[in-house]
C-alpha cells in the first residue's frame, strides 16, 4: 500500500514486492461488504462511501490540468486538485473564525 508522508510525499522506504493488481485480478475477485458477498459495483459504491469521495465530471482550464500534472509526480494530479480544494475550504473557515474572534474582541473594548 502506498503511504503518503506528512509532507505529502510518497513514502518509498517500504516498497512492496507484490505484483501490481491488474484488471484480470479483479475479474476473478470475490467482493465482500460487511462479510456479505456482493457484486463489484456494490463493493465499489461501499468503498466510495467509506472514503467519502464522489466521482464528478468537471471542465477545467487546460493550464490548470497541466500545472497539477507537472506537480503531481506519482501521487496523481486529481489528488493534488482535491488537496488544493481542501486548502481553500480550510482557508475560508480560518478567515471566518478570525473575523468572528476579532468582532468579539472589539465588542469587549
Amino acid at each position: 500500500m502506498k503511504q503518503i508522508t506528512t509532507t505529502g510525499q510518497l513514502d518509498t522506504s517500504d516498497r512492496d514486492d507484490a505484483p501490481p493488481l491488474t484488471p484480470e485480478f479483479f475479474d476473478h475477485a470475490r467482493f465482500r461488504v460487511g462479510g456479505k458477498e456482493v457484486g463489484r459495483e456494490q463493493w465499489a459504491a461501499a468503498v466510495r462511501e467509506k472514503l467519502g469521495k464522489q466521482r464528478v465530471s468537471i471542465m477545467l482550464d487546460t493550464a490548470i490540468i497541466e500545472f497539477f500534472k507537472s506537480k503531481a509526480g506519482e501521487r496523481g494530479y486529481q489528488t493534488l486538485i482535491n488537496q488544493a480544494l481542501h486548502d481553500v475550504m480550510r482557508g475560508d473557515q480560518m478567515e471566518s473564525i478570525l473575523r468572528r474572534v476579532i468582532r468579539e474582541e472589539l465588542s469587549h473594548t
